[in-house]
């Protein structure tokens, strides 16, 4: 007999009964399902009797890519039914398409993601002749409230419509070829008995075509692979190549499920899924929204779906201290009634019961258009009343795997570890550890580790925040558990400890910062909380490359003086003096000089820029073994971007100061370089100040600040001889560059202008004011506003 194709939208409740119905009638020989062949040995294990929603989590990695995937099944998925109702039915159940890792499935991490983009202009025609504004509102109107009469040619022609208009691009054309040849040797051995074909509408048609009419069709007919018909494999460059022997029968009869390539690791696993994981207004792209109200459509039909949709939103919103009256409820149950006789409906449909109620309780003006009648997540500042009634067609289910589903090894390791350090505690323990201690230390690693991965169950409250802090202590404090399970199940794609999976997990995170410091900075500490003993080569080497790749000089001092302080200080991780800090510090240091020559900007003070050169100083003098650049050569690079007057003031006074604190070859001479900027006046000489106070404050108060030839003496004879207008112009600039002094150097400063002087007596009275003490109050409340305002804006305030 020859092949019964349903096309079918994903978690269609009105599909799944149709898939129901053609199985008892038919009584099928096959049921072949769109789906992961992979599988088909462990179809058992699918069919244990978990509470549903669960899916087919899948998962790829290879040197050059990762990914992962998601299948999706509630009760009211056709592809669920099928499975169920065949087996039942003494059928033969197989799922026929591609595995999730395989290259038409790229950068898509649902199986099931509808085709609907692509056949949006048949659906835009459909959605104005039925006057509905959204594929939902048109799929529920020819289909979930219809009678099920005819149901079948009505799939039929609605998703030849849209596959008429819609082309299918070369990864659809290879799954369709895969499942193509499935149906041929289904057809091959099914007797008298018929072959159902259970796919996405979309495919129905190319399918069809694919494989013809013929029963027991071994080969391609007119029009199938090769041919160049519907659904044929493009010879373009979007088809992705297929590997040796797809489609081509194995030893047992059926097409060979290809397998990764040499060196990559891939697998599939089971795990709980939830409605909101379902819902689209939750971002999920595939299928039916709102699953909550569809499941009670799938339990009970339309009118009781209608009815337990408006008794819920009331009891929500009642919950919530929303005023919600018993004529409220009424006047919802009147409008939906008269919007499904108003549009024709011969019951109540989804779209029906929504307006309804938003018509009977919001009263104010809303800023857009309602939620449902598009496919995105929900906006913040969305009205309550809105919020209540998408989450109360979402629904709270959340699925659960029977006790015998095999998990991966990820899940053992865990549970033995938590076992072993006394983890696993009632759910409401609290956590206090020393990180002082060396198991409290690896009980603290092993938290962290689960946190990167993203398993639920803990939430740290108290520790260090980042590589130099000074605290020795952390508190765990219990959190919400909800998606445990899968979690662990999907963090078991990244290895089978959970100190592999970690570092891969870490390595990937660094694989995909870009030039964000602060990215990289989270990383790096992350990796030295997660243990930098289990670290591996690949990440050393990830998180030297992303260094590598930041553009300005400012996030990548940060990165380099976290790193090099904990470099030189731990005593709590075990990272001081280790190979993952010496990669970063090397691999900034390198970057930095870089970026520092040649450096271009406007006028003013760049504190980070400077923050970036004193934390260069710092390695170059403390940390010389990771380095692979020579100090002589970080010397010659001040040298010259010292003496560039087309490089930033304040930059070339780090520079000067980069050079003089490295004491490499003959000192430049402070006063020459100070006269090089004097032609730009008091706020010239202020950035360039700026600059080499914040790496080179002995200048000012060291040994090198005696002499008549000393920065003090031309300064002092400088600023001297400065017009009153100029100084009072230059004495912000000057002021900002002396901050950088704590009050001590700067007694000693006051101490060498009275010594100049040949006065005698107590420098620190000068350092004293005699303005009013209620005045300073308010300039530094003045300056502390104005500091907000600064950074409110983005506009950033110097030190």
């Amino acid at each position: 007999m020859p092949a019964v194709f349903l096309g079918v939208r994903h978690h269609s409740p009105a599909c799944a009964r149709l898939v129901e119905r053609t199985i008892a009638q038919l009584r099928p020989n096959h049921v072949l399902v769109e789906g992961p062949a992979e599988m088909n040995g462990r179809l058992d294990e699918l069919l244990l009797g978990h509470e549903l929603p669960v899916a087919v989590f899948s998962h790829y990695r290879d040197a050059d890519r990762s990914a992962t995937s998601w299948a999706p099944l509630c009760d009211y998925s056709p592809e669920w039914v099928a499975l169920r109702a065949g087996r039942a039915a003494g059928a033969e159940v197989r799922f026929i398409d591609l595995p999730a890792w395989h290259p038409a499935f790229a950068d898509r991490t649902n199986r099931y993601a509808d085709a609907e983009a692509r056949y949006a202009e048949a659906t835009e025609r459909l959605c104005r002749h039925f006057a509905v504004d959204s594929t939902d509102a048109l799929w529920d109107r020819l289909f979930e409230v219809e009678p099920e009469d005819g149901l079948a040619e009505r799939l039929d022609a609605y998703f030849s419509l849209v596959r008429g208009d819609a082309e299918a691009d070369g990864r659809d054309r290879v799954r369709e070829a895969y499942m193509a040849a499935w149906v041929r040797s289904a057809l091959a051995v099914s007797g008298d008995r018929p072959v159902l074909v259970v796919t996405g509408g979309f495919h129905q048609p190319a399918l069809r075509a694919l494989v013809g009419d013929a029963p027991g069709a071994g080969g391609p007919p007119a029009g199938g692979p090769g041919a160049g018909g519907p659904g044929a494999p493009a010879d373009g460059a979007d088809a992705p190549a297929a590997g040796a022997g797809e489609g081509a029968p194995g030893a047992d009869g059926w097409p060979e499920v290809p397998v990764p390539p040499a060196g990559a690791s891939a697998g599939s696993f089971l795990v709980p899924y939830s409605f909101r994981q379902l819902d689209s207004f939750s971002g999920y792209q595939s299928g039916m929204p709102s699953p909550g109200y569809y499941q009670r459509m799938w339990e009970s039909g339309p009118e009781a779906a209608a009815d337990g949709l408006l008794r819920v939103v009331v009891e929500r919103l009642r919950a919530r201290g929303y005023a919600v009256s018993t004529a409220d409820l009424i006047a919802a149950r009147s409008l939906s009634q008269g919007l499904t006789a108003l549009r024709g409906h011969p019951r109540p449909a989804r779209i029906d019961v929504l307006d309804g109620l938003a018509g009977a309780l919001i009263t104010d003006d809303l800023d857009g258009p309602l939620p449902w009648t598009s496919r995105s997540a929900l906006a913040a500042g969305t009205h309550p009343a809105v919020v209540e009634m998408v989450a109360a067609c979402s629904g709270d289910r959340t699925g659960r795997l029977h006790p015998a589903t095999p998990a991966p090894p990820l899940v053992h390791d865990v549970a033995a570890q938590l076992a072993r350090l006394r983890l696993d505690g009632p759910a409401e323990t609290v956590y206090s550890l020393d990180l002082m201690d060396p198991e409290d230390l690896e009980r603290s690693r092993v938290l962290h580790r689960l946190r990167l991965l993203a398993v639920p169950g803990l939430t740290r409250t108290a520790g260090p925040e980042h590589g130099v802090d000074p605290v020795f202590a952390e508190r765990w404090e219990p959190a919400p558990t909800a998606g445990r399970e899968a979690a662990l199940v999907e963090a078991g794609a990244y290895g089978a400890t959970l100190a592999d999976a970690a570092v891969r997990a870490l390595t990937e995170r660094a694989h995909g910062i870009g030039a964000e410091a602060d990215a990289l900075a989270g990383a790096l500490f992350d990796a030295v909380l997660c243990g930098a003993d289990a670290l591996s080569e690949p990440l050393l080497s990830e998180l030297a490359d992303r260094v590598g790749g930041l553009r300005t000089p400012g996030p990548l001092g940060e990165v380099l003086a976290t790193a090099l302080g904990l470099w030189r200080h731990d005593r709590v991780y075990g990272v001081a003096r280790g190979p993952l800090l010496g990669a970063v510090i090397d691999g900034a240091a390198v970057r930095l000089l870089r970026l520092l020559e040649g450096a271009r900007g406007a006028a003013g003070v760049d504190g980070p820029r400077l923050r970036a050169v004193a934390a260069l100083r710092d390695a170059v003098l403390h940390a010389p073994g990771p380095l692979s650049v020579e100090r002589e050569t970080v010397t010659g690079m001040a040298l010259r971007v010292g003496r560039d007057r087309a490089a930033p003031l304040d930059l070339r006074g780090a520079a000067f100061g980069l050079y003089r604190a490295l004491g490499s070859g003959t000192p430049e001479d402070p006063g020459e370089a100070v006269r090089t900027v004097t032609a730009g006046g008091a706020d010239a000489v202020g950035d360039w100040l700026a600059g080499l106070f914040a790496v080179a404050r002995e200048e000012v108060t060291g040994s090198a600040a005696d002499g008549p030839a000393s920065l003090i003496a031309v300064l002092d004879d400088f600023l001297g001889a400065l017009p009153d207008q100029d100084f009072l112009s230059g004495l912000p600039a000057l002021r900002q560059a002396f901050a950088y002094f704590p009050p001590l150097e700067r007694e000693r400063i006051a101490a060498r202008l009275l010594e100049r002087r040949g006065l005698h007596g107590s420098s620190r009275s000068l350092l004293r004011t005699t303005a009013d003490p209620l005045l300073l109050v308010r300039a530094a409340a003045l300056e502390r506003d104005a500091a907000r305002l600064l950074t409110r804006y983005g506009l950033g305030v110097a030190p």
